[in-house]
């Protein structure tokens, strides 16, 4: 029997072993990276796209730039080939209906996701994003398949406070200044 590893914000998981990686996506987005060759996979949760302030902020995997480099270098220490990792990409809903679509969060990692994996060469087998609903996924890291259950935007409204609770803490902690010392001659 395989494994079940659930996944939260700001997680990511990578496996050798048979196992099911699970997560809950609103307008997060969800990269599932697979080897075929080695049979060798991993997920990431990603809140946020591009990369933190890390002279105000530590090396979160929220961020996509470290979600994606942690998810690529936990494939690739397991034995995995990273000129065969394929990518199946997942989540971007537009959960809060009061925003735009073109304003919202989730499209702006989903612009992301897709530039980064332009740019590192890895190709996207399958992909869904958009729409109203959030999504449960269940990747199978020795196959490589994804499974994928919607849930009606109603049912959603616990998993959209966590998300909108965690990027509000993002944002007070970056508006912090933090301690200063100043040196004078």
């Amino acid at each position: 029997m395989k494994e079940l590893i659930n996944i939260r914000i700001g997680e990511y998981y990578a496996s050798k072993e048979k196992s099911i990686i699970s997560t809950i996506l609103g307008s997060c987005v969800a990269v599932c990276l697979f080897d075929p060759e080695n049979r060798i996979g991993g997920m990431n949760h990603i809140l946020m796209p591009g990369q933190p302030d890390l002279g105000r902020y530590d090396a979160s995997a929220r961020y996509g730039i470290n979600a994606m480099e942690l998810l690529i270098n936990g494939v690739m220490k397991l034995g995995g080939n990273r000129k065969k990792i394929i990518a199946k990409t997942f989540g971007g809903a537009n959960v809060l209906p009061y925003i735009s679509e073109d304003r919202a969060i989730g499209q702006k990692i989903v612009a992301f996701v897709k530039e980064f994996l332009h740019e590192e060469k890895i190709k996207i087998t399958s992909q869904d994003f958009g729409g109203n609903d959030t999504r449960k996924i269940y990747f199978h890291t020795d196959t490589g398949d994804v499974f994928l259950k919607r849930i009606a935007s109603m049912k959603s409204k616990s998993i959209v406070q966590e998300e909108q609770k965690r990027l509000e803490k993002v944002r007070r902690h970056l508006e912090d200044p933090g301690d200063v010392t100043i040196f004078t001659p």
